[in-house]
């Protein structure tokens, strides 16, 4: 029976990484077709949310099933709890990365934005498929030097954002009503990917290492408001 149960445990846990590189995939895929108007590029990033939106679903039933059959304790018991939060904000990730994939491939044969507010925005979507990189390397290998990283990263995206809007607020500025949506939506997916990454290593840390010694959570101080 214990063999049976540490089974599906690693069976939740590589589940878990596939979805993780699968949300990175999709933001890389996002950033790519943002940046060179690639139609073929947002279409796969499209198509492919649906297999995250299923590794979810796979992710859920395990660990309900672990939750109800198994009643596992401890350290079990909060992976199995981490995995099934993780899941969710992975499969968020996934589609903010499809919303950065529908943008491109709306504006299409035409990048979405021209000039500098194009190079604003591709270095913000770099930084996110990075910052998605990393999550997928955590949440295989449980390094939290990985965490401080993207934490790193989901600062240096809310910093390229605040630009977002200063650009937008700009009076000088020459942009369509059409560039100014466009700015602020692809603003707001890579931010909002950066602070799940963050959630991500929030509750990885917590699952590797529960809360401090003192009680407090190393990550407390971070934003981590989901919508």
């Amino acid at each position: 029976m214990r063999e049976q149960f540490h089974q599906q445990m690693n069976q939740l846990a590589e589940t878990l990484v596939v979805e993780a590189k699968a949300a990175a995939k999709a933001m890389k895929g996002a950033a790519e077709a943002l940046r060179d108007a690639n139609l073929t590029k947002a279409e796969k990033v499209i198509d492919a949310d649906r297999k995250i939106d299923l590794l979810e679903r796979t992710v859920d039933e395990m660990g309900v099933s672990l939750l109800a059959r198994q009643a596992p304790v401890a350290s079990d018991l909060r992976t199995v709890v981490a995995a099934l939060r993780l899941s969710a904000t992975l499969e968020r990730m996934g589609d903010l990365a499809r919303h950065v994939a529908y943008v491109a491939r709306g504006r299409y044969p035409n990048v979405a934005v021209q000039g500098d507010v194009h190079d604003l925005l591709v270095t913000m979507a770099e930084h996110a498929a990075t910052v998605g990189e990393k999550v997928a390397i955590l949440v295989d290998t449980r390094d939290l030097s990985l965490a401080t990283q993207i934490v790193e990263e989901d600062d240096i995206l809310d910093d390229l954002h605040a630009k977002s809007f200063q650009i937008v607020l700009d009076d000088t500025r020459d942009l369509t009503r059409q560039e100014i949506v466009d700015t602020i939506l692809l603003g707001r997916y890579l931010e909002r990917y950066g602070d799940h990454a963050v959630s991500v290593a929030r509750r990885m840390n917590f699952l590797v290492k529960g809360l401090g010694n003192d009680g407090a959570d190393p990550f407390a101080e971070v934003d981590l408001t989901e919508v």
